[in-house]
């Protein structure tokens, strides 16, 4: 794990739109797979998505696939989570987390494994 920064969460819509961003410090960032995960009020911390170290491979929870989108910019330290008709379902904090490359890309769906977790990012959807 890097120490990661979420940002871009806020109310929206139901249908509407949302870029989430997760920064990270150091130079190691690369080496790092990054995913993002949410918790709903009253529900545990589910896997949403997950990238690779290049930004090559994607992979995503069933429940988001054709509307999220989950890239990386490494020379920027940066990984996004793009949201797209968005449903009141999706209302959650939303976190980033990593795990060096070593590790199966798999296990980033496990949201026990990681030690630690930021403050992660308010999404609101509204009908």
């Amino acid at each position: 794990q890097v120490p990661l920064v979420e940002s871009g969460g806020g109310l929206v819509q139901a249908g509407g739109s949302l870029r989430l961003s997760c920064a990270a410090s150091g130079d190691t960032f690369s080496g790092y797979y990054v995913g993002w995960y949410r918790q709903a009020p009253g529900k545990e911390r589910e896997f949403v998505a997950a990238v690779t170290t290049n930004g090559r491979d994607t992979y995503y929870a069933d429940s988001v696939k054709g509307r999220f989108t989950i890239s990386r910019d490494n020379a920027r330290n940066t990984a996004y989570l793009q949201m797209n008709d968005l449903k009141p379902e999706d209302t959650a904090i939303y976190y980033c987390n990593s795990r060096w490359w070593t590790s199966p890309i798999a296990t980033m769906k496990n949201t026990m494994d990681f030690a630690s977790w930021g403050q992660g990012t308010q999404v609101t959807v509204s009908l």
